[in-house]
């Protein structure tokens, strides 16, 4: 439950110095509950270069008190347990969702015995919920605290009359933060004359922080922050309403904030590059969007509700991150026409993943012995012109993969595959895509053959009954088929603990 030093530097320094839970007392002599001697980390070296003075007596005790909450918190979480993942929270809400249209019918039947079954079970995912809301809070404290503790610091130094030393520590400074500062300031003050900025480009300036200013520059429709060493950026970025490109790229952020879906002019999001291990669920609500690229980030995993409300979205790129599953949301993203998601670690692709009937480009690679099958829908891609399944554990393509008639580059190189054989493989897609097409015909045919066989041809008056019976029982066995490849996907029996999403759908 401890704060990340690399998120909460200071909040860190601090927990780690407070021997006693709760709020200490204010000592300069005799610190019993505090240890301003501890050594430390390589973490806090470069806290302790910027604030000199942390292990002031007076100025740390000052700072202890002021964040007794999160500690009181945090000793409480401490007993509650670790946070549920996200796989057990969506669910949980899908759960609830399910007991509580089955309790309606129960009151409606009057049967009680199911009722109470229910609403134990209820008890459990709510209380579940409720402790995934309290982690989410203390998330929230934790970065209340941490800008709480930079204004104490700041204001000491102050009173301290340290000014001057820190503006000869500015002074001291190199040549790029010196530059930096001057061109964050034009931009600032252009606007505040009332000229209309469009695009700022302050790519590769070492900026380590954004001043909340920023948000008023209502003009900016292009900002280009990339290549410098973000570590957050500040609520007020609300305020950028006609901003449609925006650059984070290559710099060291751990969240975006939840004010990021007030840009509902965006079009283009580059995150990429950076330490993110989740995206914002008001990210949904940049409904604009066209491209969102997320790559080269720790991602577990994308908002639930992500593909609803991106109906724009085009271009997803989220490769090198560690994804177990895509949430079934993003098969109604119609738009979509390039999706990479290569180098994660998928376990799967929800069954209707077929539903992305725009899409073009797939690249589904280096998921390594995660990724062992595809849905049957995945042959409704019909618009896919290139598709990269290399390095995976798939030993069989789905039947369906024959109505892949656009595809003009397949890449199945570094999988065990049974069907089609390597022989076919190796002639590239449109053979894999005749070849498949011709499994699937072969197998209504003899699917059809026995039942003949077996006598279960069903005696038909005139010819043209005949040949509408005899389509319809290719057409049903051919949907049995799927679906029956669609229930061994779902775990039908054996559940599977690593396709949380398909749990969803239950």
């Amino acid at each position: 439950m401890d704060p990340n030093p690399k998120k909460f530097p200071l909040l860190s320094f601090v927990l780690t110095r407070i021997n006693s839970i709760g709020k200490p007392k204010a000592k300069t002599d005799d610190q019993s509950d505090i240890d301003l001697e501890q050594q430390p980390t390589s973490d806090e070296v470069e806290l302790i270069t910027r604030m000199p003075h942390l292990n002031h007596p007076k100025l740390f005790n000052s700072m202890a008190g002021a964040i007794a909450d999160v500690a009181k918190t945090r000793s409480i979480l401490n007993a509650l347990g670790s946070r549920p993942d996200h796989e057990s929270i969506d669910f949980a809400r899908s759960r609830i969702v399910e007991l509580e249209a089955s309790e309606k019918e129960s009151e409606l039947s009057e049967k009680c015995d199911g009722r109470k079954s229910n609403e134990m079970e209820m008890q459990g995912l709510r209380a579940l919920l409720q402790l995934d809301d309290m982690h989410e809070a203390y998330q929230t404290l934790l970065k209340e605290a941490e800008e709480r503790l930079v204004g104490i610091y700041g204001e000491k130094m102050e009173t301290q009359e340290n000014a001057s030393m820190q503006k000869g520590k500015e002074e001291s400074g190199d040549d790029g933060e010196v530059g930096l500062n001057q061109e964050v300031v034009k931009v600032l003050n252009d606007a505040r004359e009332g000229k209309s900025v469009q695009e700022v480009d302050l790519s590769g300036q070492n900026l380590i922080i954004l001043p909340e200013e920023f948000g008023r520059v209502s003009t900016l429709r292009v900002l280009n922050l990339s290549r410098n060493q973000l570590q957050m950026i500040p609520d007020s970025i609300a305020g950028l309403e006609r901003l449609e490109e925006l650059s984070l790229a290559k710099n060291s952020l751990y969240n975006l904030p939840d004010s990021i879906g007030l840009l509902t002019n965006l079009k283009i999001l580059d995150v990429s590059g950076n330490k993110l291990t989740r995206l914002p669920d008001s990210i949904s609500y940049c409904r604009s969007l066209v491209e969102l690229n997320a790559s080269y980030n720790d991602l577990e995993y994308l908002p639930t509700n992500m593909g609803l409300k991106l109906s724009n979205l085009q271009t997803l790129l989220i490769y090198l991150n560690k994804l177990r599953y895509l949430p079934t949301s993003i098969c109604e993203m119609r738009s979509l026409r390039h999706l990479d998601v290569h180098f994660n670690e998928l376990h799967g692709l929800p069954h209707n993943f077929g539903k992305l009937t725009n899409l073009e480009i797939l690249n589904l690679s280096s998921n390594f012995s995660d990724m062992t099958e595809l849905p049957q829908s995945f042959g409704d891609l019909i618009n896919l012109k290139q598709l990269d399944l290399s390095n995976n554990q798939i030993h069989i393509l789905p039947d369906s993969f024959g109505f892949l008639r656009n595809l003009v580059k397949l890449n199945l190189d570094q999988n065990p595959l049974v069907i089609p054989p390597a022989d076919v493989v190796n002639k590239g897609a449109n053979a894999v895509v005749e070849f498949m097409d011709n499994r699937m015909i072969e197998i209504i045919e003899k699917e059809e053959q026995d039942r003949l066989e077996k006598g279960e041809e069903e005696e038909v008056d005139d010819g043209e009954s005949n040949t509408n019976a005899s389509w319809l029982t290719r057409s049903t066995s051919l949907v049995s088929g799927w679906v029956s490849g669609v229930s061994d996907y779902l775990g039908t029996g054996q559940k599977s603990p690593r396709d949380p999403y398909l749990e969803e759908q239950r």
